[in-house]
């Protein structure tokens, strides 16, 4: 009967220890590290606001949604019609609907957000939603931003470079 207990005893701290082992996390960086990754290709920018044009670039964020928008931009350089919304953003129709990763955020000035899964925004100021982040736009202020998105109407031409 001892022996049966012991057998059960070590069965039971094996087991035990097996699971343990089995749901350890293994951690690869820092847990306060925030950092997003980046797609090894810029996003190129041009903006004609009906009095200037603008070339901008932006670093792209790895996820399905900005890798959607690479493949789409491989085929060719993309046209798009951008009016102002809320004082906030400029947004446009894509040509196709791209995976979405909706989270909740909150947009800073150069952030480039999908919405809906078919808008591309540029944000100027903040707003908070479920939006898709694909990537920042790289080396402008909020007050250039503003400036160079105007009032009205922007076009914008997207392509990537690698």
């Amino acid at each position: 009967m001892k022996k049966l207990i012991s057998i059960l005893i070590v069965a039971i701290l094996f087991t035990t220890t097996a699971c343990a082992a089995g749901n350890k996390v293994v951690s690869t960086g820092s847990t306060t590290d925030n950092t997003k990754g980046v797609l090894p290709m810029k996003l190129n920018i041009q903006i004609d606001n009906g009095t200037n044009k603008h070339n901008l670039t932006a670093m792209l964020y790895d996820n399905s949604s900005s890798r959607a928008l690479v493949e789409l931009l491989q085929k060719g350089a993309v046209t798009i019609d951008m009016h102002d919304y809320g004082n906030f953003e400029k947004v446009g129709s894509l040509p196709a609907t791209l995976l979405r990763n909706d989270k909740q955020i909150t947009t800073e000035p150069g952030d480039i957000i999908l919405y809906l899964g078919n808008q591309i925004t540029f944000y100027y100021d903040t707003n908070s939603w479920n939006f898709t982040h694909l990537g920042k736009i790289d080396d402008v202020t909020q007050a250039e931003l503003k400036k160079i998105l105007g009032k009205g109407n922007v076009t914008t031409i997207l392509s990537v470079k690698e």
